[in-house]
């Protein structure tokens, strides 16, 4: 058994690690991807083929001040109108570059607030997407919903639209909390909403909820879990809180002294965690948790979970394409990124052009150590079978890669024949293993604490 001091002396507490949900990750996108570039990767779809598409909206009502996303306030709604027409201008340059016969595999509305849409806007912007690409066999369509921005209207209309996977942020449900983050958000407004939306036959809901929070202490997070647990989500995201007020100006307003040290984050997690296993929760990676039945959890079983921008999926599309300002495409061919501002965004769109303004082209053994990173994040494993079948590398530069792993966590992992695996004592150092594995300098820079 692994124990605070041991964790401590391999750097788990003072590390500041990526969460990998690419790779390589954000702050290494250069200017090599731009526009021309992202056109061809679209064209170069295979017809017939199942995408994810990922729509951006940047607007709230409210600005939370733990959120470090691209967002921006708005009590109006005649920004959001104007977006969606950029929305829909953009789709038709999507449409003009597209294979025929390319379906949906997933469809995610984020934000942002998109529940802050009106119901008519609402209709009007997910018919305009399923008129370019339609949804495929199995297909699901998410929403990020906020139970303080939202109503049956809308709800009816996101149903009507074929949504049939809700996603609920919670954070925390303590009132100190709430306040001190900005963000309030009651027990009955939340399980009112969940309530509505159960309501609409809209039987998978998905869960976010924080550790790590000032005032947070084991007490508090797990009266938080209880509740939320009595909800009955089906999956839960349960992320620590990354405060990086250098990059996201609002996070000032949070004191700082009243974060919990990362030994005391280590237990808020590991309190939530046992909570959800208790509750005979299916452990998902890191940091998700699913119902028995859910997909997450045959997808882990069968050994084909993923992850994205989003966290873990069961989603198998190749492709990701973002849409709206900010938003990250992911191809097989690399990553585009369209310009963050929306201001930038919108102008390259009404010129004619996708906005793309970074990226990253693969190269190297970039695809090789994005699987080895992925496996160790999905699986903490990596199968040595499947990576000499499937990548161009030899089998003793994959055992030094093991080993020089292995040395650095003074001999914690197993390695065999069958390939490098994390013992369940040392998964809370997992994103330190996969940095490991992680060719590019690192920059903190955005990159959230290893627990």
């Amino acid at each position: 058994m692994i124990v605070k001091p041991q964790l401590a002396k391999l750097g788990l507490f003072d590390a500041k690690v990526p969460r990998y949900t690419s790779y390589p990750t954000a702050p290494h996108f250069s200017n090599d991807v731009g526009p021309d570039r992202f056109g061809d990767w679209i064209s170069d779809i295979k017809p017939g083929s199942a995408v994810s598409l990922y729509i951006h909206v940047p607007f709230c009502r409210r600005l939370c001040w733990f959120c470090a996303c691209r967002t921006q306030g708005t009590q109006t709604d005649n920004p959001v109108i104007a977006y969606v027409d950029v929305l829909k201008a953009e789709l038709d340059l999507l449409a003009q570059r597209l294979p025929s016969g390319v379906t949906l595999s997933r469809l995610h509305w984020g934000g942002g607030t998109p529940t802050l849409l009106n119901p008519d806007l609402m209709r009007d912007l997910a018919s305009y997407i399923l008129g370019i690409v339609p949804m495929g066999p199995d297909a699901e369509f998410s929403v990020e919903i906020d139970p303080n921005e939202v109503d049956e209207a809308r709800l009816d209309a996101l149903t009507e639209a074929g949504m049939n996977r809700a996603s609920i942020g919670v954070q925390d449900f303590d009132d100190e909390i709430q306040k001190t983050i900005g963000r309030i958000q009651s027990y009955d407004t939340t399980r009112e909403a969940i309530e509505m939306i159960r309501a609409r036959g809209i039987s998978s809901l998905n869960a976010d909820i924080l550790y790590g929070l000032p005032h947070q202490t084991k007490t508090r997070m797990t009266e938080s879990v209880q509740k939320l647990l009595s909800l009955n989500p089906d999956r839960v995201a349960l992320y620590g809180y990354a405060h990086v007020p250098w990059m996201a100006k609002r996070q000032q307003l949070i004191p700082s002294e009243a974060l919990p040290t990362p030994e005391q984050r280590l237990d808020l997690f590991d309190t939530a965690r046992r909570l959800f296993l208790w509750d005979n929760y299916a452990e998902i990676g890191i940091d998700h948790f699913a119902t028995q039945d859910d997909g997450l959890t045959h997808a882990l079983k069968a050994g084909r979970l993923k992850r994205n921008f989003q966290g873990y999926t069961d989603d198998q599309a190749e492709v990701l394409i973002g849409v709206g300002a900010s938003s990250i495409s992911r191809f097989p061919q690399g990553y585009a990124q369209n310009a963050p501002a929306t201001s930038a965004h919108t102008k390259a769109i009404r010129n004619g052009q996708f906005s793309t303004s970074r990226g990253h082209l693969f190269k190297g053994q970039d695809v090789l150590r994005a699987r080895l990173i992925e496996a160790l994040m999905c699986d903490f494993r990596i199968d040595s079978a499947e990576i000499l079948r499937d990548y161009d590398v030899s089998v003793s530069e994959l055992q030094r890669m093991y080993r020089t792993t292995n040395v650095a966590f003074d001999g914690l992992l197993k390695i065999t024949d069958e390939g490098l695996f994390i013992p369940v004592e040392a998964r809370p150092l997992t994103r330190m293993i996969a940095r490991s594995f992680d060719a590019y300098d690192l920059n903190e820079a955005g990159h959230s604490s290893a627990i």
